[in-house]
């Protein structure tokens, strides 16, 4: 399907999610190895098979954005998800993995933190570096909004999106005019599963929080509508 830019239409932004985006985008631009950001890929924590097309498709993008306990390819192994992260997008119980803080200083770390609506303690982690700065993203311009798009209420439900659609959701409204490209979001093929697989470490539980078949509606309207371009 050929691409599209924009947004998917009946999910336009306010005038302060708007603002809070022109804000933000300069920053996230700054981590770009290229003057224009043009293509943007977008990779979440499903294990995935070998493939050179899609390392190199994620490898070749003018930025690159990774969520949570995320894993690169490493030099000599195998090639299935690239090697690059400039963004990271974390929520404050991510379990790090040795790629997780690889070259920090050279990446953005956004923290998203919509349990902070309800009951979640403000503090970081032990583990975070000192002298690593973050970036946390505003309930009320992200969570909520997106929240909204889903059919799930976080206030009032105590649901919201899992980290990953929350990372395509803000790279889509801060590069509305780019070309997407996303792999590695499981709940797009199993909306069903009750339990995550993840490209490294144990499985664990689908949060009572999420609503991953709402999730998978969601970011299919992407798919289909030529917004996303999905990688399998």
């Amino acid at each position: 399907m050929e691409n599209v830019t924009g947004l998917v239409e009946g999910e336009e932004t306010t005038a302060g999610e708007a603002e809070f985006y022109d804000r933000l985008r300069p920053l996230v631009a700054s981590y770009c190895r290229t003057p224009r950001i043009e293509r943007v890929a977008v990779i979440g924590n499903e294990p995935l098979g070998s493939s050179e097309e899609r390392a190199a498709m994620v490898d070749s993008a003018d930025l690159v954005f990774r969520v949570n306990g995320f894993r690169v390819d490493e030099l000599g192994s195998e090639r299935a998800v690239g090697r690059r992260a400039e963004v990271v997008v974390f929520n404050r119980g991510v379990r790090p993995t040795p790629w997780f803080f690889a070259g920090y200083p050279e990446r953005l770390y956004l923290m998203i933190e919509p349990g902070r609506l309800l009951w979640e303690n403000p503090k970081l982690p032990e583990f975070w570096p000192q002298d690593l700065g973050i970036v946390t993203m505003p309930n009320r311009e992200v969570v909520l909004p997106l929240g909204k798009a889903l059919g799930a209420d976080p206030r009032a439900g105590g649901q919201w999106a899992t980290t990953g659609t929350v990372m395509l959701w803000i790279a889509t409204r801060l590069f509305p005019d780019a070309h997407i490209d996303a792999a590695g979001f499981s709940f797009v093929d199993a909306p069903g599963q009750t339990s995550w697989n993840h490209a490294y470490g144990d499985p664990s539980a689908v949060g009572v929080e999420h609503r991953i078949d709402l999730e998978s509606v969601l970011v299919r309207r992407w798919i289909d509508s030529g917004r996303i371009a999905y990688h399998r």
